[in-house]
Parts: C-alpha cells; structure tokens; sequence
C-alpha cells in the first residue's frame, strides 16, 4: 500500500481544533511531505504521523516562538525564524519507518568459500607423532 497523503480535515483533528484554514492546511501538509521525502523517498505508509506533526508544528506556530511574555509584551524568536522543519526526532522516525537504520551485519565471505583449510595437514612431519586438530602435534 502507498503512503495517502493526509486531509486538512486530519490535521485539525491532530491538533485539536474545531476549525482549521483549508488552503493553508493544505499548503503545509504538501510542504512537510516535501520536506520528508528528502530523508526518505517514497514515504512508507506510517509516516502520516511525521507529516502531521511537521505540518501541526508551522500551522499553530508559523513564527517558531518560543518565549512569550503577555505583560508588556515580549517576543523571542530563534535566528532564521520561521517555515517547516524536521527535528532530528522526525529524521530518525521517518528512516525507521522506511527499514534504514539502526545495527546490521555484512558477511564478507562469499557465498563460493570453501570450509575446508586451505592447505594440506602434512601427516608425516612431528617425529612420529599425530597431529590433532586445535591441539597441535601430540
């Protein structure tokens, strides 16, 4: 199944609002879809969660502030304020999502290798004695 790109209507309900503005709704989801597919192309199907929280993020708080006073007013807003982003939270979610990522093995020995050693046990070298595997000349 391919990733289904969410609704407006989703989005509003994701953030709990009664109304919500449909074409700027609209503008954000495919703008945080964008974004996430720069990490992760195609979008696994799950990653409707990613795409909301980005897009939740710029509908509720376009400007990114993150201090507010109401009491003679005061603002502060990060440099470069503004617009969608990915946290490396959404990154690391979008990858896992896709199956990249995380630990993983490579076996080096090709599928053609032989168990066997690779030189011939010589039978009569030891003064007359047996040779035993892992123990040496005994």
């Amino acid at each position: 199944m391919a990733f289904v790109a969410p609704t407006a209507e989703q989005l509003g309900l994701y953030l709990g609002l009664s109304e919500i503005q449909g074409d700027r709704a609209d503008l954000l989801i495919q703008q945080a879809i964008a974004l996430c597919e720069t990490v992760v192309k195609p979008l696994p199907d799950q990653a409707t969660a990613v795409v909301l929280s980005v897009a939740g993020r710029a509908y509720v708080n376009p400007q990114q502030v993150s201090y507010e006073t109401i009491g003679p007013m005061s603002v502060q807003r990060p440099s470069g304020s503004g617009g969608l982003y990915l946290t490396k939270a959404d990154k690391a979610a979008l990858k896992s999502l896709a199956g990249r990522g995380g630990a993983f093995t490579v076996d080096p020995t090709p599928a053609t290798a032989d168990p066997s050693p690779t030189w011939p046990v010589d039978d009569t070298y030891g003064a007359g004695l047996e040779y035993e595997p892992g123990w040496g000349w005994v």
